[in-house]
């Protein structure tokens, strides 16, 4: 198992991993224009040559930062692989002296064994919601926010 940056060469598997779980509801879908302009904000885990998993960590301010568009293969589930990124995404924020790391997640109890405790989104601060409304779900939001202290 290599857990790296991800590259350009990377985008397609990025995004049939992401494309996977949107079109079963489980998370957001994320155009390719999305995953191009953001790239080196991803991690992957690679097997055999394969990508299978990835997620970003996306810096929305000084103390904040983001876990977005983690995703396992579904042959791959259950073996620590996200665990695993978001360990890295935890260890990149600390480098970045940033004190907080939220995710918005359909699986708060995933976050929950990564050490995250469930907030009231309306904690979080304003610039988080930029992006929300262009999302399909927006306003009625059924993800749940999570944030883990690292200060």
């Amino acid at each position: 198992m290599l857990i790296r940056k991800a590259k350009i060469s990377d985008v397609e598997d990025i995004h049939k991993l992401i494309t996977h779980y949107a079109a079963e509801g489980l998370m957001l879908a994320r155009a390719r224009t999305f995953l191009y302009e953001g790239i080196r904000e991803f991690s992957v885990v690679e097997i055999d040559n394969k990508i299978v998993a990835a997620g970003s960590l996306h810096v929305l301010w000084s103390d904040l930062a983001e876990i977005r568009a983690l995703a396992v293969a579904p042959e791959y589930l259950r073996q620590g692989l996200g665990k695993s990124l978001v360990q890295v995404f935890l260890k990149e924020a600390k480098e970045l002296e940033l004190p907080r790391v939220f995710s918005l997640t359909y699986k708060p109890g995933f976050f929950a064994k990564c050490g995250f405790h469930l907030i009231d989104k309306e904690m979080l601060p304003q610039k988080v919601w930029k992006e929300c409304v262009n999302c399909p779900q927006f306003p009625n939001c059924e993800e749940s926010a999570v944030i883990l202290e690292l200060a």
